[in-house]
C-alpha cells in the first residue's frame, strides 16, 4: 500500500502549468515539523515536494500562496530524468489524490480563505432551497470515542503543527 498523509504549510507559492495536451498540473512544496526537537531546542521540517492535476491543480494555484496550511492525501512516486549536464537524476514527489485547505498565513486574509475546502470533491452549494431536514445529526452528549480506553492528555508540543 502507498499512502501519505500531511499536514504542513507551503514553503512557496504553487506553479501551476498546463500539459500539451490541456491538463493542468500545480507543484509545491509544503514544509512539514518533525515530531521532535534538536538539540538547539528547535524543531526541524522537511520539505516535500506535491503535484496534483487537473481541478484540484486550478484551485491550489488560485486559493493558496506561502505559508497556507493544507493536509495532503497521497501517494509517493519516484522517477529520474538525465540532468542538462548528462547526470541521472532522482526524483520523489507526493502525487495528491485530496488536498484539504486548513487555514492561511494570517488570520486577514479572508478574501482567499474558504475553511476546510476539501479540493478533491467540491463542497456542496448551500443555497436558499437546501433542506436541512436531510442533514445528518450527531448526538453531542455522547462521547464518540468511549470504546478506545484510557483518555490520552496530549499538549501543544504533541502537536506537528
Amino acid at each position: 500500500m502507498n499512502k501519505v498523509i500531511l499536514i504542513g504549510r507551503l514553503a512557496r507559492d504553487p506553479e501551476m502549468r498546463t500539459t500539451a495536451s490541456g491538463t493542468q498540473v500545480t507543484r509545491f512544496t509544503i514544509a512539514v515539523q518533525r515530531p521532535f526537537t534538536g538539540t538547539s531546542g528547535d524543531r526541524g521540517a522537511d520539505f516535500i515536494n506535491c503535484v496534483a492535476w487537473r481541478r484540484q491543480a486550478e484551485n491550489i494555484a488560485r486559493y493558496c500562496t506561502k505559508g497556507t496550511q493544507v493536509a495532503v492525501d497521497g501517494r509517493i512516486q519516484t522517477g529520474s530524468y538525465d540532468g542538462q549536464d548528462g547526470t541521472r537524476r532522482y526524483t520523489t514527489d507526493i502525487i495528491a489524490d485530496n488536498v484539504t485547505f486548513l487555514g492561511s498565513r494570517n488570520s486577514n486574509d479572508a478574501n482567499n480563505f474558504v475553511p476546510n475546502e476539501s479540493f478533491g470533491d467540491p463542497m456542496p452549494s448551500y443555497q436558499d432551497d437546501y433542506n436541512t431536514s436531510e442533514a445528518p445529526t450527531a448526538n453531542i452528549g455522547e462521547d464518540p470515542f468511549k470504546d478506545f480506553g484510557e483518555e490520552i492528555a496530549l499538549s501543544d508540543d504533541d502537536l506537528p503543527f
